[in-house]
């Protein structure tokens, strides 16, 4: 290829792995599904985005080492606190029936169905077992489902990749090794390549805690350092055995994030951009090195193969898993409605398809296409169905909101109590004391003494909660917690905004994330509030009235919506607004 045609492939490539998900995100879709499409649309009218061109025989190393670092930064947000009773169970029984069933339906079909001899269905079903949180994450971000799913998905996702990996890499060797034959499975290579794995990734965190913690490097240099370090360890992994830097990585972030004493440098939003661009740059470019005329011949069989593992395998598997666990029968028939393919299985058939194809295999040829529409097929299946599925078995999380105001000021307090009304479940936070009696004594949950410790750490989830206001007298405080519970909530994260002309350290000199516009800061609020002007909850179908100030928006599904400094929010029929002003003459 000339230069300016690897100029126009790069920039088309990046373009698209881009534009993809910016426009998944406005049709609220999974990226995937846009994604891979664009890939292979791509790769089938020019022959610019075609990695093998682009990158040459390289191609299958750099996709290693990229999804080392996806895989890294999965194992960064498993907390081993959560790996427990039911959640423990399931997954373990999912790793090890997950792999067996998936991999005994491909083998039985495989030859007769897809056309090709038993090495080849036995590659075919050990690339399938993988599933990952690529594609299992954005999913359950689009479906919302109940947390103890949330936990079972991820953490099976997260595990299962790294060994899928590892055992395509023991099944290339062992039809390799057999003469190309036959499909026989070497338990001793397995075996290797996991402790292989092991080590590499006790070796990295060891290097990481040692850079970290002596070093005490700040956020952009602890950032390099930890790419570095899973690049480093996963590429000596895979020169030892093929994919085992797979298992090096996320034992590297999971031993990392898990360690007492060790501050991490916040990994987002760097990390996350980061992990999204690589996602979409992969799949794009995995997705055009598969044509059209390979996908026809097995486009039937392999979409018949999607409707067994779909239908049947899963769900026996999980049924499996499951029981006798703590999970109710909705959550687990929808763990069994749950195992898209990913990133994992392209680049595994991507690495190991070639090699097979060069030595003469048959039917080898068909490795990749038929991956790459078993992938397809099932982000399509489970992408565009999960969230009614969870909606209809009941496992979704409600999408009336659950709030966390911090603070138990007087005028904090008769907010809350307005908010409650409206329809949103409150929850309520304050280290003092006397504040905390004063949110018992009105009726309002209150949150456990140490939830500010679990919604301040960069690493944890705070659970149940989809939105925090903080509240307090400390405009400092408010806008340094504002910043570090960004990674900790799923949902936004707002401050009071501090008085005019205010002597704060951090608040003054910080924008984002305000509630209520410059008119309403902290000092206002509460001055009002002690003239008598209280916190009122009335229908949208009427303006209010004048000399009130609308703070909030309570959707009729209860969803809430403040009003920011970044201007006011439109309300429709059927919602609840949240205003601030005088008490009626009737009461």
């Amino acid at each position: 290829m000339s230069e300016d045609e690897i100029l126009l492939g790069l920039g088309l490539t990046v373009a698209l792995a881009v534009g993809s998900q910016i426009l998944a995100h406005r049709l609220r879709i999974p990226a995937l599904i846009v994604l891979l499409p664009a890939g292979f649309t791509a790769g089938a009218l020019t022959d610019v985005v075609d990695p093998e061109r682009l990158i040459g025989p390289d191609f299958p190393a750099l996709v290693s080492l990229s999804v080392a670092l996806i895989l890294y930064d999965a194992g960064l947000g498993l907390d081993l606190r959560h790996l427990k009773g039911a959640t423990r169970t399931a997954v373990l029984r999912l790793l090890v029936l997950g792999v067996l069933l998936t991999w005994g339906t491909v083998m039985a079909l495989g030859p007769a169905l897809l056309g090709v001899p038993a090495a080849v269905a036995s590659m075919i079903g050990v690339i399938l077992v993988v599933s990952g949180p690529t594609v299992v994450g954005p999913l359950l971000e689009h479906v919302g489902p109940s947390e103890k799913v949330r936990r079972v998905l991820m953490w099976e996702g997260s595990l299962i990749d790294p060994v899928g990996g590892i055992l395509g890499a023991v099944m290339f060797h062992s039809i390799v090794t057999g003469g190309l034959q036959t499909g026989h499975f070497r338990v001793g290579a397995f075996l290797a390549g996991l402790a292989v794995g092991l080590l590499g990734g006790a070796a990295g965190a060891a290097l990481l805690w040692l850079t970290l913690r002596g070093l005490r490097l700040g956020e952009t240099l602890g950032t390099l350092a930890q790419l570095a370090t899973v690049v480093l360890v996963a590429a000596v992994c895979d020169m030892a055995y093929d994919d085992t830097g797979l298992i090096a990585a996320i034992v590297t972030g999971l031993t990392v994030a898990n360690l007492p004493g060790l501050d991490m440098p916040a990994r987002r939003p760097f990390f996350e951009t980061l992990v999204q661009l690589i996602i979409g740059l992969l799949f794009v470019s995995i997705s055009a090195t598969v044509t059209p005329r390979s996908v026809v011949p097995v486009l039937l069989p392999a979409l018949t193969l999607v409707v067994v593992l779909v239908l049947l395998t899963r769900p026996l598997a999980a049924l499996l898993s499951t029981l006798r666990t703590d999970l109710l029968t909705p959550e687990r028939a929808f763990v069994g409605w749950m195992a898209p393919r990913g990133i994992v299985a392209a680049s595994t058939a991507t690495t190991f398809a070639g090699s097979l194809v060069a030595a003469g295999l048959a039917g080898a040829d068909r490795i990749l296409p038929v991956t790459f529409l078993v992938i397809v097929a099932t982000v399509l299946v489970y992408g565009l169905t999960a969230r009614p599925v969870a909606a209809r078995l009941g496992v979704a999380r409600p999408t009336r909101s659950r709030p966390l105001l911090v603070g138990g000021a007087p005028w904090a307090v008769d907010l809350a109590r307005s908010l409650r009304d409206a329809g949103a479940d409150v929850l309520m936070w304050a280290g003092d004391a006397g504040q905390r009696r004063r949110i018992e004594q009105a009726g309002i949950e209150l949150a456990a003494g140490e939830l500010m410790a679990v919604a301040t750490d960069p690493q944890a989830r705070l659970e149940g909660v989809n939105a925090v206001f903080l509240l307090t007298d400390d405009d400092d405080f408010n806008t340094l917690a504002s910043i570090v519970m960004q990674d900790s909530v799923d949902g936004p994260v707002h401050r009071v905004g501090p008085p005019p002309g205010s002597q704060g350290v951090v608040a003054p000199y910080t924008a984002g994330g305000t509630l209520f516009g410059p008119r309403l800061p902290r000092h206002a609020l509460a001055a009002r509030h002690e003239r008598g002007e209280r916190f009122h909850a009335r229908p949208a179908s009427a303006p209010p009235p004048p000399g009130y100030d609308t703070l909030f928006v309570v959707r009729r599904d209860g969803r809430l919506e403040p009003v920011t400094a970044t201007g006011p929010v439109a309300a429709e029929r059927g919602d609840t607004l949240v205003l601030l002003g005088p008490e009626p003459a009737e009461a």
